[in-house]
């Protein structure tokens, strides 16, 4: 069984902001794959199914994100998963908006909800999904006749 989270805020006020790609990634593929996210336990919304002939369990925790590795772990020691089968899908400022970086491991960088779930889970042998959320910066002039100059 694989335990994909999407990681995001619970409140109205963040939905649709690119804090939340998590959690629209996991309703996206719960659309695509016929899995209703209509349950809860341990802090979290989701829903069971199966993809392409794996089980799956999507989840959305519903703590603020720098708590996200609590249902993560509860959902993980309930439903006995291995590390190496849980996926988590973030927003990654770090990454040009519309860019997609997969791990297998690696650290938590400066996202919130990554350090949590380290520190959750005890190690970082699990996969990482980051979509970029960077937007790119419109050049200045001045980068067009002085390119050597910073102009952010």
């Amino acid at each position: 069984m694989f335990l994909i989270v999407g990681l995001g805020n619970p409140e109205n006020k963040y939905s649709n902001t690119r804090h939340n790609v998590g959690f629209d990634t996991i309703n996206e593929i719960s659309k695509k794959n016929n899995i209703e996210i209509n349950r809860t336990k341990f802090e979290a919304l989701y829903g069971q199914g199966t993809i392409n002939g794996e089980k799956v369990i999507l989840l959305k925790p519903q703590m603020y994100m720098n708590l996200s590795g609590i249902p993560v772990k509860k959902f993980k020691d309930f439903y006995k998963i291995e590390d190496k089968k849980i996926i988590i899908i973030h927003d990654d400022i770090d990454v040009e908006e519309g860019t997609i970086k997969i791990r297998k491991t690696g650290g938590a960088g400066t996202h919130n909800g990554m350090k949590s779930i380290v520190s959750e889970l005890g190690n970082r042998e699990f996969y990482r999904i980051k979509i970029g959320v960077r937007k790119t910066r419109r050049r200045s002039r001045f980068s067009r006749i002085y390119p050597k100059w910073n102009t952010r």
